[in-house]
């Protein structure tokens, strides 16, 4: 059975994201959160964003007005989940948050219906044995801002089928998404490779080696990122990152001991963008 109807369950900064790019790629979409107030602000971002995809040329007034018909509410997590065909959770990054909403989702989702994480680092092994359909798991690691990043991590746990993970990278090429696939495995590609890159940084401006400005300025200019580690983190969110060091420390070990300057700004409440400052100052 094809994947007609995508159901996202969180409709914060990725599932909002994730919407959009599902909805986009033709897919019925059902969009759900705990928050109304959130559910609101999501679907105006969705609406906006594609008004901004019309001016700048990336989406046609045809496919803007398409993707808008193909979203809906059903106001129930659970009458969402019996409609769709592929469930993607995009709740905070937290292992018993999300084995809850899997073991939710198993309970209510109909027999054929796909389950996948939009985590960026924990053991989607781990969350797909609290289900009885572990075949039937994926992780979807969708990168933030979605509809602007090619890349989608799909992670293919311990008992993942074949069939799974073929049905998951359509869904991708739908979405526009190149798509990589990982054997589970804490922190998968990128998160484990950026959270070292963005650890070092911190320890560098813990040192005093240079400033937070020239060390961005270096990762662009001299490794051509497009963003500074620094303005990426701020972008993720500080506590996101420390929270994924703190997990690939206890599993991979003392590389990844969390910068104590990165730790002094998390409990200082410095988590970036969305605190108003993080390595930066953004209340202006």
């Amino acid at each position: 059975m094809g994947i007609h109807t995508v159901a996202v369950l969180g409709a914060g900064t990725m599932g909002r994201g994730i919407a959009y790019a599902a909805a986009l790629g033709g897919y019925r979409t059902i969009l759900e959160d705990v928050s109304p107030h959130v559910f609101e602000q999501s679907l105006a971002w969705i609406r906006q964003s594609l008004d901004d995809g019309v001016a700048r040329g990336k989406v046609t007034p045809q496919q803007k007005d398409a993707a808008l018909g193909q979203f809906s509410t059903t106001g129930s997590v659970d009458t969402a989940c019996r409609e769709a065909d592929l469930i993607i959770e995009a709740v905070p990054e937290d292992m018993k948050l999300k084995i809850d909403v899997f073991a939710t989702l198993d309970n209510s989702a109909p027999a054929h219906a796909i389950l996948a994480s939009n985590t960026s680092s924990l053991s989607v092994t781990e969350i797909a044995a609290v289900t009885r359909r572990p075949e039937k798991c994926i992780g979807m690691h969708f990168f933030n801002p979605v509809p602007k990043m090619k890349l989608l991590e799909l992670v293919r746990a311990l008992e993942t089928s074949p069939e799974t993970l073929d049905a998951c990278r359509e869904v991708g090429r739908r979405m526009g998404k190149e798509t990589v696939v990982v054997r589970d495995s804490p922190g998968f590609i990128t998160s484990r490779i950026n959270a070292m890159i963005g650890n070092e940084a911190f320890y560098i401006l813990e040192a005093g080696i240079a400033s937070a400005e020239d060390i961005d300025k270096a990762v662009k200019l001299g490794l051509n990122h497009p963003m500074g580690s620094f303005e990426m983190v701020d972008l993720v969110g500080l506590d996101v990152r420390h929270s994924i060091l703190e997990y690939l420390h206890r599993t991979l070990g003392e590389k990844f001991l969390p910068c104590p300057l990165m730790t002094q700004y998390v409990k200082a409440g410095r988590l970036g963008r969305k605190s108003g400052r993080g390595v930066y100052d953004y209340s202006a």
